[in-house]
């Protein structure tokens, strides 16, 4: 394997072609922030790193270092030394990376080469490639063409997306379906880690079909817990749309298929003992959260259909139950909120049909 650094000039191709990466920060700088195909080897680990922080405030550059090497030694550091070798020998062209790719990868690199495996550092560490991701999401706020599509809640809009190769999934990168009931049981990833999706896949989509009109769900600014940048907002804000419409009883079901059957066994596989009381409590506390808007009276008579079916699901395992409260959250809350956000877009929309026609519409999207 090559020994060099790798400019800025080549860091998209690492993203195109899935470059695996040796993250030497601490593991509280790579949960802030990492990449998909990063994995965290710390040189120095958050309490190492914090002694050797304080050492350098209070008497220094050299001192620091010093007990850097000091606290790093022996089995130690070798240890860590074989799982980068390990790592870069089991990952084809692994690069290595620090913070501004200074110090901490730099020497990680030499105890490697010590060690007979070379590997290329990313110029700038992770910064840089930070760097790159922001600028790509401006880049594509500023020149990429969109169109959005929207619709009712439970028309398929999030499968109509990702049956679009050249659509993106904010809710896929978000980890959460955009709604009250929208988190997910594998949890949120960071805003940082949102972006770095956000902007991997703009990478790929605009290497593929450089100029073409890429496809988004018409989402809110904030989705779960991450925020769409403002830029790449603002365009989305901005952009037609296409709205799929879809019969009552479709959707009915697939929310019944999405939030109940799927979440049940999402929540079941996570903790097979208490699975199902967190089940319980993901969709009482999601119901709980539109209760100012619902309305006290509206929203007792749903919660009570809801612990109806929760009930005969427990008992009976029949998931039926569920389309009274779903179809009554419907009527009285989500549709009423789509059809007045749709109605002060109006002169947005210019196509509407079930999801078949959009998804023709979408694709005649990208070849125009």
């Amino acid at each position: 394997m090559p020994d060099h650094d790798v400019s800025a000039e080549h860091f998209r191709n690492l993203f195109l072609t899935d470059t695996p990466f040796l993250d030497v920060r601490s593991e509280g700088e790579f949960a802030k922030g990492a990449f998909s195909t990063a994995q965290s080897f710390p040189i120095l680990n958050d309490v190492e790193r914090a002694e050797v922080g304080t050492c350098y405030k209070e008497q220094g550059n050299e001192a620091a270092v010093m007990l850097g090497h000091k606290l790093v030694s022996g089995d130690l550091k070798d240890s860590r030394i074989k799982a980068w070798c390990d790592f870069a020998n089991q990952h084809a062209g692994a690069h290595i990376y620090c913070w501004r790719g200074g110090m901490r990868s730099n020497l990680a690199r030499q105890w490697m080469r010590e060690a007979g495996v070379d590997v290329p550092l990313i110029e700038g560490g992770f910064k840089a490639l930070r760097r790159l991701m922001i600028d790509t999401i401006d880049d594509a706020a500023a020149e990429v063409s969109l169109v959005r599509i929207g619709g009712k809640t439970g028309t398929a809009k999030t499968v109509l997306i990702n049956a679009l190769d050249h659509g993106v999934d904010l809710e896929g990168h978000a980890n959460h379906r955009g709604s009250s009931f929208g988190r997910r049981v594998s949890g949120v990833p960071t805003q940082i880690d949102f972006e770095h999706a956000l902007g991997i896949d703009l990478i790929r989509k605009r290497n593929a079909w450089p100029g073409q009109t890429l496809v988004v769900e018409d989402e809110s600014r904030r989705i779960g817990a991450c925020a769409v940048p403002q830029a790449f907002f603002n365009n989305m804000a901005n952009a037609d749309m296409a709205v799929v419409e879809m019969p009552l009883d479709f959707r009915v079901q697939r929310i019944r298929q999405e939030y109940v059957v799927e979440m049940t066994a999402e929540f079941m596989a996570s903790d097979p003992d208490n699975g199902w009381m967190a089940f319980v409590d993901y969709l009482t506390q999601s119901l709980s959260r539109v209760k100012k808007r619902l309305g006290h009276e509206n929203y007792q008579q749903i919660s009570t259909l809801m612990t109806q079916a929760l009930d005969a699901q427990k008992s009976r395992a029949d998931t039926s139950e569920h389309d009274a409260w779903i179809t009554e959250l419907l009527a009285r809350y989500y549709d009423p909120m789509c059809d007045y956000q749709l109605g002060k877009q109006a002169e947005k929309i210019t196509f509407r049909g079930p999801y078949d026609d959009v998804l023709e519409w979408g694709r005649a999207v990208k070849q125009g």
